[in-house]
């Protein structure tokens, strides 16, 4: 497959949203939060959302011209109004808002309400690692998982992720889903006309199957089983209950182009380790572990796999199939 400078693909996911009628601000924030998922090797959170954005812009299932605000405020917690636009300016104001206020009181929690499809959870944690705080991010996504013992789907796959930074090295980054696999890749290997491994979706009547678009008609299966399904209420009732946001199951699913706004909501609960036990003992401790974990050669730490893609497209460019590229280039308006 041919290589496109990552330059390049920032600019086509950039014209496309606008022609599909994004406001300057959310274009590009979300070319940039999709570039970054295409070159740490995420390509079902990278690119090919380009087309699925561009329809749910065009056909109102998001706001185009949404501006993110400030809907709530007391001490370290803050709720912002995507005022369903896409989720990339409103999780950006909300961590900037997040980071503030840890400064501020030692801890904040930063929820999003109205808002869309965020992405790679642990993209929105960057600024707060560059300000050498640690992260955590929440999200509902439209259900895709069934309760333990049940058949209907009604939690999202509702990822999570954490930053810890480190004194004298690149930040500790975690993100995982939480069904065994994003729903995503099913979206790829349907578009791909490829089967899916058994142990990662459920038809309609609760049935295993290796066909990703039954499996996207019926439930993703949860990581861990009954612990994962639980923990995904875990991430529903923090980014809805405090948010005010819908529920996975109010939500049309994002794989379809009409439906309602989906409403859904993002959380960033953000600590100033010089708040609790000091800078000076968490830098030690937390080099004290990953020293251990590092210590066996077998072992690497998470996120290192990602950042050496990221390296090797900044330097290469993004390998991206024809089809794919010649889809941008159509909607970015290019001969």
């Amino acid at each position: 497959m041919p290589r496109v400078r990552i330059e390049e693909l920032h600019d086509l996911a950039t014209q496309a949203l606008v022609l599909a009628g994004a406001n300057t601000d959310m274009a590009a924030a979300t070319a940039r939060a999709l570039v970054y998922a295409e070159a740490r090797g995420l390509a079902s959170h990278g690119v090919t959302r380009v087309a699925q954005y561009a329809t749910h812009l065009r056909n109102g299932r998001a706001e185009g011209g949404a501006l993110p605000k400030v809907a709530m405020a007391k001490g370290g917690a803050v709720l912002i109004d995507a005022g369903c636009g896409l989720a990339y300016p409103a999780c950006a104001l909300a961590v900037q808002e997040g980071v503030r206020r840890a400064r501020d009181f030692g801890i904040s929690f930063a929820a999003v309400r109205n808002s869309h499809h965020f992405g790679v959870a642990a993209y929105h944690l960057e600024a707060v690692g560059a300000a050498e705080l640690v992260g955590l991010a929440f999200g509902n996504s439209p259900a895709a998982m069934a309760a333990p013992g049940g058949k209907r789907p009604l939690f999202g796959t509702n990822p999570i992720a954490a930053i810890f930074p480190r004194p004298h090295a690149l930040p500790l980054m975690v993100d995982m889903s939480l069904s065994e696999v994003a729903r995503g890749k099913l979206m790829v290997a349907a578009k791909e006309g490829k089967k899916i491994p058994l142990g990662w979706a459920l038809d309609k009547e609760g049935r295993p199957t290796t066909d990703p678009d039954a499996g996207l008609e019926g439930s993703m299966l949860a990581m861990g089983g009954a612990k994962g399904a639980v923990l995904a209420l875990v991430v529903e009732l923090l980014v809805t209950a405090l948010t005010g946001s819908a529920i996975g199951f109010e939500a049309s699913s994002l794989f379809v182009d009409e439906g309602n706004r989906p409403r859904l909501g993002q959380g960033f609960l953000i600590i100033d380790p010089a708040a609790l036990a000091g800078r000076a003992t968490y830098d030690e401790r937390i080099e004290t572990l990953l020293g251990a974990m590092t210590a066996d050669p077998e072992v690497r730490l998470p996120g290192e796999r990602r950042r050496d893609l990221e390296a090797k497209a900044m330097r290469d460019g993004i390998e991206i199939a024809p089809t794919l590229h010649a889809q941008l280039r159509t909607l970015a308006g290019k001969p």
